[in-house]
């Protein structure tokens, strides 16, 4: 005779198995960020840490709420189920029966918010393993259940955290660095958020029309000059692709050295704004012509 279910056990369980897989997507989405151009606001650490507090309450409140809708019912209606069929419970019945609980409030969703069938099937499927691997792990009876899944959980979310960053900084991972542009790459229209304009041409000229102007004293969120008229450019490949630049330099307009960032397929042009290490910047991205 098995020992009989804890229906709170496997509560908890899975509520904790929720959270932790919140915890590892969170962790990977992180490193992924490190591959990816650097926002020109940069994120206030200290909100972020603010935020991801109340979002973890939010989220074990979620995790609860999901094993106690589908996961719970999902591994009951799979024992029965499998003694039905089998003479026996089977854990594999557990994710077809997830699979089945989860896709009507799914469809309906998807049905009433018009979505098209790719992203629902892929959420659906997201949806499905991640409450699946709640309710395998939590059907199980072993002693210590919750202790061990909370050991192991932290030890895989903690392992993950730091063999990517390990790996960040061994160059195992692509760290995010800015394109070498070269000077080829120059000719044609940069364009900023207001749509202000440097069009640079292959033979060294460019051409302002309304580009922000911004001293290294000026606060960061404050209104930026702008500044008009014709002059020269000229680019500086520097020591590596950190350290390239672009120099314009247009009469009336007294902008400092502009870095490089974006990525290959959307270079951009940068000028730092307020006080050194702000991580603020103003940018101007190559517009793209053609198919």
């Amino acid at each position: 005779m098995h020992q009989k279910r804890s229906y709170g056990r496997m509560l908890l369980v899975s509520a904790l198995v929720g959270c932790l897989e919140v915890a590892l997507a969170v962790v990977v989405v992180l490193l992924y960020v490190r591959t990816q151009p650097p926002p020109e606001t940069p994120v206030d650490h200290t909100a972020l840490l603010a935020g991801l507090l109340s979002f973890g309450v939010i989220v074990g409140v979620i995790a609860f709420l999901l094993s106690l809708v589908f996961v719970l019912p999902a591994v009951a209606l799979a024992d029965l189920i499998g003694r039905r069929i089998g003479g026996r419970e089977a854990w594999w019945w557990v994710p077809p029966v997830v699979a089945v609980l989860v896709a009507p409030p799914i469809l309906a969703s998807a049905a009433y918010n018009r979505v098209e069938a790719r992203p629902v099937v892929i959420f659906w499927a997201v949806a499905t393993a991640a409450l699946s691997l709640g309710g395998l792990v939590a059907r199980l009876r072993r002693p210590g259940l919750v202790r061990h899944v909370a050991l192991w959980g932290a030890a895989v979310v903690a392992g993950t955290g730091l063999f990517g960053a390990l790996g960040l900084t061994a160059g195992l991972l692509p760290a995010y660095e800015p394109p070498a542009i070269g000077a080829a790459t120059m000719p044609g229209t940069w364009i900023d958020h207001t749509s202000g304009t440097l069009v640079f041409t292959s033979d060294g000229r460019v051409t302002a029309s309304g580009v922000g102007e911004h001293a290294r004293d000026d606060h960061p969120s404050g209104p930026s000059r702008r500044c008009s008229g014709s002059g020269t450019w000229s680019y500086e490949p520097g020591r590596d692709v950190w350290t390239q630049e672009v120099r314009i330099r247009v009469a009336g307009c007294s902008w400092q050295a502009w870095s490089v960032g974006g990525t290959d397929r959307e270079p951009r042009l940068l000028q730092h704004v307020g006080h050194p290490g702000s991580g603020k910047s103003y940018a101007l991205r190559k517009v793209v012509t053609g198919p």
